[in-house]
């Protein structure tokens, strides 16, 4: 028979055990504690509990001689933890219960007075929405880097033609700048995400106590505006059950994930030897182990693969959170691991391919020759049909597609169509159509706001950079 019964038992906890008469089991101590990764809110928890520590004795509830204790022994312990030398104990659960029995160790029973009007409910709300908005400001910080580099290469690169593809068929010439700029677009709104994000989250938790408030006469907007809060959270049982901060930052994580593996794939593309449009630099490729001749864009890749870990941890605890109750439930402590792996696997994502996009080296030659490929300046003609004769577009549309089928049977591209083979289709094309086929041609007509043309790119580069990089 299997025995079930727990290996061993941990004491009662120091911190909660008044109520209990025996030890928790091995197994609940493991599935209990959180130390393990929470430990990473140290310093927010420091800080938050030394703005409370400052409002209890401002408010009369601690003695100032206290509240100096305390916060001087709360520095000990955030030098401590920096350089390694904090000892941390899993019986101890968690970060915070961590910090204050270090505390009691360093100042003794002033360090009880610190939990005066507090609960972990609304300290554990405190310290991670502390946490999420340090990381949403790193993240910001990231997405502006790769912005830069993508902004530098538009700009050198403004001019150099290349294909432009839907349902990655050739459709239309591009240019290189204009389609790196579309990139620095779609991380100008994950940036918008971002501030809203930052925005949202900035209400205090601290004081909402366990669910109910608290008896004591604290002074929630003190601690709030010393934690950078705009304003105390509103609503006590709303304060400590609110995760949607934490949501909303792995949303926000997600679509910027999403826009990565986008342009991953591109590059991934676009480094196969079908394409050979760009060259990764070693630092960022790989080789084969059988295959001496190969070269992966391992990066690209990684960074690809990575979406799908952002976004599952985003869907992993959105269901954690969908069927709680109000307040608390201990449900929330998987808050935590998942909003940790995001943050560290975007960082490495922002990171290898800010270097991927700095040290490629594209292919100026192929880009234009495949640009030129697949009738890729039918649409010029057409348009050129409806400005210079006045055919009405759909019938332009219908001669153009006449012009592409002859040029197809004939094996050769637009612009080497006679002009009497032309003339066959539409009689009144004259030679002034051979203006708008070239694919130079067709990408310096591109005028329109936005357009691909080269003077629109350069003046999309000055514009992104004031935009986003300030400057």
């Amino acid at each position: 028979m299997t025995d079930n019964k727990p290996k061993s038992a941990s004491k009662t906890s120091a911190m909660w055990g008044g109520r209990f008469e025996g030890g928790t089991s091995a197994i609940m101590d493991a599935i209990n504690a959180s130390v393990d990764f929470d430990r990473r809110m140290y310093a927010e928890d420091i800080t938050g509990s030394k703005a409370h520590a400052q409002m209890l004795a401002e408010a009369g509830i601690i003695a100032a001689a206290d509240a100096d204790s305390i916060c001087a022994g709360l520095d000990e312990i955030g030098k401590e933890i920096a350089a390694g030398g904090f000892e941390f104990k899993r019986e101890l659960e968690d970060i915070h219960m961590n910090v204050e029995a270090r505390l009691r160790e360093l100042i003794g029973d002033a360090a009880g007075r610190l939990h005066t009007a507090r609960s972990r409910n609304d300290q554990v709300a405190t310290d991670f929405k502390l946490w999420v908005r340090g990381a949403l400001d790193g993240l910001d910080a990231d997405v502006q880097a790769l912005q830069a580099v993508l902004i530098d290469k538009a700009d050198a690169h403004a001019d150099w033609v290349m294909p432009g593809f839907t349902h990655l068929q050739t459709a239309q010439p591009v240019t290189l700048g204009h389609h790196l700029l579309a990139y620095v677009e779609m991380l100008g709104r994950d940036r918008s995400r971002i501030v809203d994000a930052r925005r949202r989250l900035n209400e205090s938790p601290l004081g909402a106590a366990a669910l109910a408030g608290t008896s004591f006469p604290i002074d929630r907007d003190a601690t709030a505006a010393a934690l950078g809060f705009d304003r105390p959270a509103a609503n006590s049982l709303d304060a400590v059950s609110d995760r949607d901060f934490a949501m909303e930052y792995m949303a926000v994580a997600a679509i910027l994930a999403v826009h990565l593996s986008r342009l991953a794939e591109e590059l991934v593309l676009w480094c196969a030897d079908q394409f050979r449009y760009v060259r990764i630099a070693d630092a960022f490729s790989s080789g084969s182990s059988i295959m001496p001749q190969k070269r992966n864009p391992d990066a690209a890749e990684l960074v690809r693969a990575k979406a799908g870990r952002v976004i599952g941890g985003l869907a992993g605890f959105m269901v954690v959170m969908k069927g709680l109750p109000l307040a608390y439930g201990k449900d929330m402590q998987e808050d935590k691991e998942p909003v940790f792996a995001v943050a560290d696997t975007l960082a490495l994502s922002l990171a290898a391919m800010t270097g991927m996009i700095e040290g490629a080296l594209f292919n100026k030659d192929r880009m234009r020759a495949d640009a030129a490929k697949g009738f890729s300046t039918a649409t010029d003609l057409a348009d050129w049909l409806v400005r210079e004769l006045g055919m009405p577009f759909r019938d332009a549309h219908h001669a153009t597609g006449a012009l592409v089928k002859m040029a197809e049977t004939k094996g050769v591209d637009l612009d080497q169509l006679s002009l009497a083979d032309m003339r066959s289709v539409e009689k009144r094309i004259h030679d002034g159509i051979y203006t708008v086929l070239g694919v130079e041609n067709s990408v310096a007509s591109r005028v329109s706001f936005g357009g691909t043309a080269p003077a629109n790119v350069r003046s999309q580069v000055a514009s992104a950079r004031r935009r986003f990089l300030g400057t």
